[in-house]
């Protein structure tokens, strides 16, 4: 068994203007510096084996600020396989412009079917196989041991799937705030959650911006309804 204290990265300018990150590589803002800083005094008195942290700079500097408060030291293993999805030609634009120069594109994603991706990008299930895999390794590598693991929401969704058998096609359902404290269980191909989305640590902090891919869904199905035609009342 291998405990793992799964961090999501702390804001960037572009969680809060709700564009599509993926791979490319956003620095934290100031909230998401202070998040960094929350989250590390939190986890100071932790007993962690190793800190490891996606290779992107927002996920870094979170895990950066981790390890200047541990109680022992620990520089950050980078894994690139804990990078977010790659979400091809649409990462870096906003809803909006998906909309306006993806259009099929935005309405097959809207559909969150799991084998779907965007050109150039990652599909869901493609996603989902990376991510546990590269957590899968870990907990091989570290028996007994509690990992800090530093990451992206998409990861921390496909994680969350996973421990309650939740299937990969649909909206995403469970919380991931940033710099939100989850802690979960690997033991062989098992994952247990043990806590999710604690964010005691950041209580007096800004309203977080909220992805909601549910209300997305809901938005499309409703769309849907009023542009199909009426049944043939003969």
């Amino acid at each position: 068994m291998t405990e793992l204290i799964l961090i999501r990265h702390g804001e960037t300018d572009w969680n809060r203007e709700l564009r599509f990150q993926g791979q490319l590589d956003v620095p934290l803002n100031a909230t998401g510096l202070e998040q960094a800083q929350r989250v590390a005094a939190r986890l100071a008195q932790e007993s962690m084996q190793q800190l490891v942290s996606s290779d992107l700079q927002r996920a870094l500097q979170t895990a950066q600020a981790v390890a200047g408060r541990c109680a022992q030291p620990l520089d950050p293993v980078l894994d690139a396989a804990l990078r977010e999805q790659h979400f091809g030609v649409v990462e870096g634009l906003r809803v909006p412009d998906i909309q306006q120069q993806h259009p099929q594109a935005w309405d097959q994603w809207v559909r969150f079917e799991a084998d779907f991706a965007f050109e150039g990008g990652e599909s869901t299930r493609a996603f989902h196989a990376r991510v546990l895999a590269a957590l899968r390794a870990l907990a091989r590598r570290h028996p007994e041991q509690t990992l800090a693991v530093v990451t992206h929401g998409g990861v921390l969704d496909m994680v969350y799937r996973s421990a309650l058998g939740l299937a990969l096609s649909g909206p995403r359902v469970s919380d991931i705030p940033n710099a939100g404290i989850n802690r979960v269980r690997l033991l062989g191909e098992a994952v247990e959650i043990i806590d999710w989305a604690d964010t005691r640590h950041l209580a007096d902090l800004p309203p977080q911006p909220v992805y909601d891919q549910q209300r997305l869904a809901r938005e499309r199905a409703e769309a849907a309804r009023v542009v199909a035609p009426e049944a043939d009342p003969a």
